[in-house]
This record gives C-alpha cells, structure tokens and sequence, in this order.
C-alpha cells in the first residue's frame, strides 16, 4: 500500500562547487549546525550538533510532469498502482486488496488528533495520477509536485536523474539555508508582514482552512519565495523522502550524521 498524499522529493548531488553541474541545481555549503527541535515533533528532539560535508541539491521539487517523463521513460509502475498479494496482508478486508493510497479527506468537526484516520481516507485506485482517487486527474497540475509516492518510487525517480535522495541532515542543513536555530526556514516569524510564505493548513485542522495562503491542496512548486541559498518550498506543501530510517528520537550530540560522507564527492541529491 503506497504513502500518503503527500510526497514530493528534492534530490542531491555530493559534488564540489567548482562549476554548476546543472543550472537547476543550488550549493549548499558543508556547515556544522543545530538539527532538530525541541518544541515541535517529539522525534524530531533532542536538537543536536550535526556535521555536514557540502553538496548539491535541486532548485525545486519533482513535478507530476517530470515524473511522468520519468514513468514513460522507464515504463515504471509506482507502488500505489501494483497489485496486492493478499498473502502480505493476512486479515485485510478483501475489498481494500487493490491498489491505492491514503487521500486527505476534510472533516466535517473538530476530531481527535491521536488517530489519523479521522482525516487519511484508503481510497482504491488512487495514486500520482490519481491525486484524489480514480475520479481525479493531474489536468492543470503538472507543475504541482507529485504526490502518493513510496519511498522506493523516490529512490528509483532519483536514480533515473542521476541523483539520490538526501538524508535527513542534509535536508534540514538544505532547508534551513543558513539560519541556524531558526524556528521556520524564513526565520522565528510564523507570518512576516502578515502574510504567509508557505503552503500549509491555517485553521483548525482538519476540518476548518482559511486558505490565507491561497490554496486549498498543492500549489504550484515555486509558488513561495525560496530561502536563503535559493530553494524553493523547502516547508510545508507536501512531505518530502530522506534516505534516512525513521527514528523516535536522535542522539545527544552526533558529530556526523548518518550516512553523510566524510569527504564531498560526485553526487547529487533530488
């Protein structure tokens, strides 16, 4: 069964900055900084020192029309859309045996946010073309990012640009753009000058969105002023895939982070 709705991917490429490898890629230079948050998610705590060597990471995030170049390309079949063996899943409901994904689903009161089934709907035939369900298209959104993609869709897109996906340390060093310790990747301001800089629910969630940033679903990738260093949607929009397991909790201190190389190298991160 394939991941949320959610699911976008910026790649990178551990090369050192002599000359652009493409024009679509930003430096992000090697930095040791605060990872982490003690205020936000519990597994995102305890903030730590992490070490990160420098490299290069794409401007924007995958769109549905660079994905679909990738499919068509490959012939690729995304985990949302192959068939389930009913062997994998002992004890399912033989109707939720087919292929889908989870689909945000607004609420019609506040619910209790301890069970996210109050707002992720199953929902059979849909996938990254099929945002909302079968029913649903990508018409007018192919410069959205794609959504309903597992983590090995990502690697293998990544794979197809030449590219990988990046850690967890490089990510939040990526998104942070230099502003280390900073609450939002804009700075501590959740709204300068009043106005939002990113694409996230306002309201009560799930069941009451203001729309103060003007969209309801996805926005366009690019939408919002990018950060310090040049990337774009670097918060909020949809979720985005670390090569990194996940964790409940991180390390003290760390003088590296995982599966960060020591010395940069020829890569890039999507």
């Amino acid at each position: 069964m394939a991941g949320y709705t959610s699911g976008r991917r910026h790649m990178v490429m551990r090369v050192a900055p002599a000359d652009t490898p493409s024009p679509d890629l930003v430096w992000v230079p090697g930095a040791t900084f605060r990872m982490g948050s003690d205020t936000h998610y519990p597994e995102e705590a305890p903030v730590h020192t992490v070490e990160v060597d420098g490299f290069w990471m794409s401007r924007f995030a995958a769109t549905n029309d660079e994905f679909a170049r990738f499919v068509d390309e490959r012939g690729y079949l995304t985990v949302a859309e192959r068939p389930l063996d009913p062997a994998d899943f002992p004890g399912a409901p033989p109707e939720n045996l087919v292929p889908g994904s989870l689909v945000f689903t607004m609420s019609t009161g506040p619910v209790d946010l301890r069970h996210m089934s109050q707002w992720w709907t199953w929902t059979p035939g849909a996938s990254w073309r099929h945002p909302e369900g079968p029913r649903s298209s990508l018409e007018g959104r192919g410069d959205h990012p794609v959504v309903h993609v597992a983590d090995e869709d990502a690697a293998a897109y990544a794979d197809w640009a030449g590219r990988e996906l990046p850690t967890e340390a490089e990510w939040e060093l990526a998104a942070r753009g230099g502003l280390d310790g900073a609450t939002f990747v804009w700075g501590d301001e959740q709204f300068p000058n009043g106005k939002p800089l990113a694409n996230w629910w306002q309201g009560e969630f799930p069941w009451r969105n203001s729309l103060a940033d003007g969209y309801e679903g996805t926005a366009p990738v690019g939408s919002f002023p990018p950060n310090a260093i040049g990337l774009y949607d670097m918060a909020e929009n949809v979720w985005e895939w670390t090569s990194d397991w996940y964790a409940s909790t991180h390390p003290e201190d760390a003088h590296r982070a995982c599966c960060v190389p020591q010395k940069v190298k020829s890569v890039v991160v999507v």
